[in-house]
């Protein structure tokens, strides 16, 4: 078994440094680090499921899902049993080997809790990885996941944190942290990226990447989000990020984080395939796979298919190269 990576010692000129340097240079270094611990034509596959939607009281400016804002996402139950396995299954059968389930809370209240860890067992039974994002954690609730089963949690900072007050101010980014924090003590791995198009600054990139590499250890899934402007929520009228900046993003995680798994998270379905193909060259190598993001849209199964052939990349295998077998997309 490997040794966790250590926490970073890059500073934040050196990481704006890497923002600043010839975008070539810049892919080519990306593109180097990711071969050394990882097959280049691999990527691994993630379903997201929102297994309860909408009545969330926090005011990530962001969010539809927040009882804030007037958009047409409709507070939801959470889902039963059935309903999940269901879509686990679907899952499975389409070649995606982690599941992930997102419920929009400040943090689980006990009853919902009790049945999302049943989820998460049933779930794990099924040969899934597991994932959860659930909101903010104390500590026994983390004990509680990883005992069901759950092997990763999501819990993104979003931003740097002298701009997350200009998103969020109804949690704290040192919640966050301590949430992140209780998740590793009871032993799970940590999904942990960020949000790229809030209006931020290229320092504020810097400084959210920085923050990610500079965890103990570092997140083992890092989740690069360009922003899905939604009706009615204070990000609406956001200008679309330049392509080629959210390229720089993708190529200096890969470098700052050269063991984790970068995923080419939300936005994803508005990019192009000459895009997306970019982001894999500078070492994104993990996707949602299915039709939504909680939300939003996300891109067709036919077309990310298509996408693979066309780049001759396939679905990561999830078991350990001495006893795996070719796992193919297509």
């Amino acid at each position: 078994m490997k040794e966790a990576p250590s926490p970073s010692s890059w500073t934040l000129d050196a990481v704006l440094g890497l923002f600043a340097s010839p975008f070539n240079d810049l892919l080519y270094r990306a593109q180097n680090i990711h071969r050394a611990h990882f097959d280049p034509n691999e990527i691994q596959l993630s379903t997201l499921l929102s297994v309860k939607t909408g009545g969330c009281p926090e005011d990530c400016h962001y969010c539809p899902q927040s009882l804030r804002y007037d958009s047409d996402v409709e507070s939801e139950p959470l889902l039963s049993l059935d309903q999940v396995m269901a879509r686990a299954l679907q899952a499975k059968a389409a070649g995606a080997t982690r599941f992930c389930m997102g419920a929009a809370y400040r943090g689980p209240k006990e009853r919902d809790l009790i049945r999302i860890l049943e989820y998460i067992r049933a779930v794990k039974a099924l040969g899934l990885e597991t994932c959860a994002t659930l909101g903010l954690l104390d500590a026994d609730q983390a004990r509680r996941l990883a005992e069901a089963g759950l092997d990763y949690y999501n819990h993104n900072l979003d931003t740097s944190e002298a701009y997350y007050p200009e998103i969020i101010t109804t949690r704290r980014y040192a919640d966050r942290l301590e949430t992140l924090e209780h998740v590793r003590r009871a032993g799970m791995r940590v999904c942990c990226g960020g949000i790229v198009g809030l209006g931020e600054t290229i320092r504020d990139r810097a400084e959210l990447l920085l923050e990610l590499s500079r965890l103990d250890p570092p997140p083992e899934s890092v989740p690069i989000n360009e922003l899905v402007p939604v009706p009615g929520t204070p990000l609406a009228q956001a200008p679309k990020t330049d392509p080629i900046d959210f390229v720089r993003v993708i190529a200096v995680a890969r470098i700052l984080m050269p063991t984790a798994h970068v995923r080419l998270s939300a936005g994803r379905s508005a990019m192009s395939r000459e895009l997306q193909a970019l982001c894999f060259l500078a070492g994104a190598n993990s996707i949602f796979y299915g039709e939504k993001l909680l939300t939003t849209p996300n891109n067709d199964a036919d077309e990310d298919r298509a996408l693979f052939e066309a780049l001759g990349l396939r679905a990561e295998d999830p078991l350990p190269r001495e006893s795996a077998t070719s796992v193919h997309v297509a």
